[in-house]
């Protein structure tokens, strides 16, 4: 670490930049709430503490009662200050505030109500990233998209508000959580000459290169090359984790291994000699069914690769593309969208900004939210009458099935210009087509209604609305 800041120090390349993605961990619900626990259990765990010592000097005091029976204090009477983590998670799911002390850990805004106006905004809800930022400081140019993000975060479903910088995870991102340990570190170490048998000049040696592991220095070794290619064998043959990677920084005289959670990385078409290592027969047992998306990662034809590997790596666009020297391919050009900018046909062809416009406004759109809808207890319910199925799909809304789902109705518009209701941002819609229901939605709210008991033995009861008192009931 000295090394590095005094690199830094003298070399301003050497830097890291803010933005790289490669750097960063994101934070899953998951270990939020297991930090939470955390912090409440040892609370609770120091009230009980409490309370116990306190039972206990008031049992030195006095040991039996007036009535000259002996004082018994049961474990039960302390356990009863549960609440406590019961209460704290309750607040923290109800406020949005993760707050853990130990940690000095503050987060606002982390808890919030899916978005379930429509399929796809419940979708593309689940998928954001939130990047908080002070509020006084200058977040101009938040939308340019870095380097590193491609294929990872969508270029198009970005957003500033006032907590942050909200992005959108691409169709095709796994974040990877955790990997408890297991026998991957002896093979981690097996071809490495250990820390505790070097001296400090053997570490700084031209061809010596560092072996770090999460964080932690497990030696070095003289060929980098050699030791990255065995443990993406040892990752493909299944004897380490899937989500283990390995990356060979020249600058910094390092090869970077990494299995903790929070990463973000994607899945790519691995190439051996130039040649894709997924056949034709692949394919064909993939539509026969008898292959899934977990078969090809356990058989070595697809991996998942980070963003610090990615920097090591020849990723071909096409199969036309490839080379002697690529290592992958991607899997989909498209994959590189989120869920609200799949469902754009020929994206390619648009403006940025009308791409951008488009997946904020097609999160809007009014249709089915599930196939369960009339069941659900939301608080808030838009659907549409007469849902259709766009005439123009993409492979994206196949993906998350929204063309099974329904949002919107096909129109046919008639444009005209230089005269005429030419009003700018407008429609003049057909009044037939109003008449046979085009663009007519239903509106269901959740009510709270207390059923009150009275004296005389009666109470309030609830039963559907008929023709003559409906225009004398409560709204």
């Amino acid at each position: 670490m000295v090394r590095r800041i005094m690199d830094a120090y003298q070399n301003k390349d050497a830097l890291d930049e803010k933005e790289f993605i490669g750097n960063i961990r994101l934070k899953l619900p998951g270990e939020l709430l297991s930090l939470l626990f955390e912090e409440l259990f040892k609370s609770w765990i120091n009230e009980v503490k409490k309370m116990s010592e306190k039972k206990r000097a008031m049992w030195a005091k006095q040991k039996q009662d007036k009535y000259g029976h002996d004082i018994i204090f049961r474990m039960t009477d302390f356990l009863n200050h549960g609440d406590i983590i019961t209460h704290g998670l309750e607040l923290t799911l109800k406020t949005g505030n993760f707050n853990v002390k130990r940690f000095k850990m503050e987060r606002t805004g982390v808890t919030q109500v899916l978005q379930r106006s429509s399929y796809v905004s419940a979708l593309a809800h689940m998928t954001e990233v939130f990047k908080q930022s002070e509020k006084s400081r200058n977040v101009s140019g938040a939308k340019a998209m870095h380097y590193s993000q491609f294929g990872m975060l969508c270029p198009c479903d970005i957003r500033v508000e006032a907590c942050g910088v909200v992005r959108s995870l691409a169709l095709m991102t796994h974040v990877t959580t955790d990997v408890e340990k297991d026998c991957s570190i002896d093979i981690i170490r097996s071809s490495v000459q250990r820390i505790t048998t070097l001296k400090g000049i053997h570490l700084h040696e031209p061809d010596s290169f560092l072996v770090i592991y999460n964080g932690v220095i497990l030696g070095r070794h003289e060929n980098p090359q050699v030791y990255a290619n065995y443990i993406r064998d040892a990752r493909r043959s299944g004897r380490v984790s899937k989500f283990l990677s390995v990356h060979v920084n020249e600058k910094q005289c390092c090869v970077y291994l990494a299995s903790d959670g929070g990463r973000v990385c994607r899945p790519l078409v691995i190439v051996e000699k130039g040649i894709s290592k997924i056949k034709d027969i692949h394919m064909a047992e993939l539509k026969e069914g008898k292959r899934t998306f977990d078969s090809f990662v356990n058989d070595a034809l697809v991996e998942y690769v980070d963003v610090n590997e990615a920097n090591n790596a020849l990723i071909a666009l096409t199969e036309q593309d490839v080379s002697l020297e690529t290592t992958h391919i991607e899997l989909e050009p498209f994959s590189i969208l989120g869920v609200s900018a799949g469902i754009i046909p020929y994206p390619h062809h648009n403006h940025s900004r009308g791409n951008f416009k488009q997946c904020a406004v097609g999160k809007k759109a009014i249709g089915n939210i599930t196939y369960n809808q009339l069941l659900r207890m939301d608080r808030l319910l838009n659907s549409l009458v007469y849902p259709q199925r766009p005439l123009l799909t993409t492979k994206s809304i196949e993906l998350v099935g929204y063309d099974k789902i329904g949002g919107g109705q096909n129109a046919i518009i008639a444009v005209m210009s230089f005269s005429g209701y030419d009003t700018n941002d407008a429609i003049v819609m057909n009044k037939s087509s109003i008449d046979r229901g085009f663009g007519r939605s239903t509106i269901m709210k959740t009510d709270t209604i207390i059923k009150q008991n009275y004296n005389n033995c009666t109470s309030d009861r609830f039963r559907p609305p008929t023709r003559d008192n409906a225009g004398r009931m409560q709204h």
